[in-house]
């Protein structure tokens, strides 16, 4: 499958690189499309194994939430999460099969939270505070920490990472991983219109701790998957499964990024 699979990439990275290019609109579409996909794998995936989720609830909160940087104060957001708790409830109330009832509360707000929220993350960085650079540097640190994490435990991965949650990770190609994401985030201090106004330090710091975490995000979504017994979320990207397939590392990422560059850099 890697033929199919650096096929897409190639394809998918000019439409990447110009949505965040582009901010606004464009990168907003971009990313509420490509999370209500995602958002209809994990709840497709939860009710075939029975679990009852509101599925037409779950993605209209996975939508809402992502595009709640635009329009929420403290308020605002208090309430949208108020009623993202209390609203499924009063449904499942209200549903003439009771089995599994609460489970399916459970894994509704859990999936709106989990591509919903952490995906707005994203968006806030792009749209709202107009981190385009430091954007710029996320998705790729991410894509190549991935990337190489794969091809070197293809290749000579021998010692299992977390064999019981996804047996083909390796230590050796986690350690490829990082030092392949923090090799990269050091490009983005030299002089180009990607430049970012640090040190290399600063960094190569962030590199580390967005390929960590985005692998820590590959491996909850690997034992998501492990629960709902498939291997991919679907098949509709070659090579590569599916929409929920490829933002497992980006979602933990956003958030590593985010706080990084807007609470913890300033200090620095």
């Amino acid at each position: 499958m890697l033929k199919p699979r650096l096929l897409f990439s190639l394809g998918i990275l000019p439409v990447v690189i110009a949505a965040v290019w582009f901010g606004g609109s464009w990168f907003t579409a971009f990313a509420v499309i490509w999370g209500f996909m995602a958002a209809f794998e994990f709840f497709r995936l939860s009710s075939i194994n029975k679990l009852a989720p509101i599925t037409w609830f779950g993605l209209l909160g996975t939508v809402v939430l992502m595009l709640h940087p635009y329009y929420s104060n403290e308020f605002n957001l208090s309430l949208i999460l108020t009623s993202i708790i209390v609203i499924p409830l009063v449904f499942l109330l209200l549903r003439r099969n009771k089995e599994n009832a609460f489970t399916g509360w459970v894994w509704t707000v859990a999936g709106i939270l989990y591509i919903g929220w952490l995906l707005s993350f994203w968006i806030e960085l792009r749209c709202c505070l107009d981190y385009r650079n430091w954007v710029f540097l996320g998705l790729f640190v991410t894509f190549v920490s991935d990337s190489s994490a794969y091809l070197v435990g293809r290749k000579w991965g021998k010692h299992y990472l977390a064999p019981r949650v996804s047996p083909k990770k390796t230590w050796e190609g986690a350690v490829a991983g990082v030092a392949a994401a923090v090799c990269l985030s050091l490009c983005f201090i030299v002089p180009s219109p990607l430049s970012l106004s640090v040190t290399w330090w600063q960094v190569a710091v962030l590199g580390l701790l967005i390929s960590i975490f985005g692998q820590l995000g590959d491996l909850a979504k690997s034992l998501f998957k492990r629960n709902m017994g498939v291997k991919d979320s679907s098949n509709f990207i070659p090579g590569h499964g599916g929409f929920l397939d490829r933002i497992d590392s980006i979602v933990f990422a956003g958030v590593v990024l985010y706080y990084y560059v807007v609470w913890i850099l300033p200090h620095l």
